[in-house]
């Protein structure tokens, strides 16, 4: 059992910072983003690139970040500059991004098997892939949910938590929403970049058609989090990400231990978050049928 538990949370440890990039659109900023199904491939693809061409692993990874980061900017400025719905300017940019990723890699696949990545220094140490794939997923976790939560804590973040609750308010502060819902879209973009780097190096390749369905695993992660361990605050709607996220990945290997074909897994995740959003709705109904008895 530990040999499957091991590497599946490490795995929903490395995947819960494109959770968190897709939490900070979808609750915080009230964005549906598509950019994240373009900028998690672009995050693997400039990493592979970079390490492939002997580049540092760490490198590679900031980037892989800055590559996302100016993904998310592009969709902002389409969204804000040019009066774009924002879930269109990300379908516009996650679109234009499969070409950019083919570029960067110069072909549909990299592989980065012979190459030395932020998880063979911790080999080297005398961990085994488990362990050291672990150890990068809490530890880049843990860094990652502390600098949002004291970002978000500061007047710019607290200006862009603002922007997703009451856009009115915030202007009538003298606020600029549009530079919010750009500087938004950059953080959330290049955690989905760093998180597609992580997953790279873990998979030992960068695919194009990677990103495929990122934005209903980043969902599902988002939702189930707030389902399972609540919203009661910030700093707990970001642990519950992460928990999310990790829960998720525990869902679908035993989904696969039990049987299910990898082709439906799209499916499942699917149907798994569509009942998650409809929860509350089946909660509302029974609370007033128990109120009408």
């Amino acid at each position: 059992m530990f040999d499957l538990l091991l590497p599946t949370v490490s795995q929903g440890l490395l995947w819960s910072m494109l959770a968190l990039g897709v939490f900070l659109t979808f609750r915080v900023l009230d964005i549906a983003d598509l950019t994240v199904e373009g900028s998690f491939p672009l995050g693997a693809a400039v990493a592979a690139a970079c390490l492939v061409k002997g580049g540092n692993p760490f490198t590679a990874i900031v980037l892989a970040a800055i590559a996302g980061g100016l993904a998310g900017v592009i969709t902002g400025l389409l969204h804000t500059k040019l009066k774009i719905p924002a879930l269109l300017a990300g379908i516009l940019t996650m679109i234009a991004l499969y070409s950019v990723n083919l570029r960067v890699m110069g072909k549909a696949n990299l592989s980065l098997l012979r190459v030395d990545t932020v998880f063979t220094y911790l080999r080297n140490m005398g961990l085994d892939n488990n362990m050291s794939i672990f150890t990068v997923g809490i530890i880049s976790t843990v860094l990652f949910v502390l600098a949002i939560y004291w970002f978000f804590g500061t007047e710019i973040g607290a200006a862009i938590r603002a922007t997703g609750f009451n856009p009115q308010m915030i202007r009538a502060q003298g606020v600029d929403t549009n530079h919010t819902i750009i500087f938004g879209l950059l953080l959330s973009n290049a955690l989905v970049a760093i998180s597609g780097a992580f997953i790279g190096q873990s998979n030992g390749f960068a695919d194009v058609g990677m990103g495929v369905g990122t934005i209903v695993i980043g969902l599902a992660s988002v939702i189930i989090g707030e389902v399972l361990f609540g919203t009661r605050s910030f700093k707990n709607s970001l642990i519950s990400v992460v928990l999310g996220s990790v829960v998720y990945r525990i869902v679908i290997a035993v989904v696969l231990q039990m049987g299910m074909p990898p082709n439906d897994l799209k499916l499942f995740t699917a149907v798994l978050v569509a009942l998650a959003l409809a929860l509350p709705l089946f909660q509302n109904k029974i609370n007033k049928r128990k109120v009408a008895e």
